[in-house]
């Protein structure tokens, strides 16, 4: 996986799903944008929610249909195919109660869980959910939770309000940012100290 690559910018695939948090997916994507390249996928439900008039002109915001769009005949190339081979990491933020439902038992009918059906589990992907707390603390969600754990996904944890999780609050985009950035540095440096003992073997 080249994430620490010098010669180049990451490769951030960001993804938001239909539920009121999508409301800050836009700052979400500004906020990557500072220090990553980033492509976007959204579902038609998260379009409620998705002013995509207020995005740059040249921002990749791809949405289910666009799937298609290079098919022409056999062997084309899918553009969640294309997706999956781009990016280094992918980060859902917001991952609704539905899309959980869907990734934990291996459904894919739209781009963005095709991607994640066909993503490559040595690299990372990370999750922020984000519904009510009736659905946050539904047997179903902790299932699911469990399952996604167990491919690898990471989760980044509903936001803190006075020391304490708020049931399904989506965590903050500064906050999933500085995580994914995080598990960046870490990386960086298991790599240095990986060659570090190359060099001295």
């Amino acid at each position: 996986m080249q994430v620490n690559n010098p010669r180049r910018r990451p490769h951030i695939l960001l993804a938001a799903c239909g539920c009121v948090a999508a409301v800050k997916f836009r700052c979400i994507c500004q906020g990557f944008s500072e220090w990553a390249e980033v492509r976007a996928v959204v579902t038609k439900t998260a379009l409620f929610f998705i002013d995509r008039a207020s995005f740059p002109k040249n921002f990749f915001l791809l949405i289910d249909d666009q799937d298609w769009y290079s098919w022409r005949k056999l062997g084309d190339t899918m553009l969640h195919i294309q997706l999956c081979n781009w990016a280094d990491i992918m980060i859902i933020a917001p991952l609704s109660a539905n899309t959980l439902g869907k990734i934990a038992g291996g459904l894919c009918d739209n781009l963005l869980t095709c991607v994640v059906r066909a993503w490559d589990y040595s690299k990372p992907i990370f999750v922020a959910p984000a519904m009510n707390a009736l659905m946050w603390n539904n047997p179903f969600t902790e299932k699911h939770l469990s399952s996604v754990d167990d491919i690898g996904v990471t989760l980044i944890r509903p936001r803190l309000r006075d020391g304490e999780y708020c049931n399904g609050a989506m965590a903050e985009p500064g906050h999933i940012s500085a995580t994914v950035l995080l598990f960046l540095e870490l990386q960086r440096k298991k790599q240095e100290a990986a060659r570090a003992v190359r060099f001295t073997a």
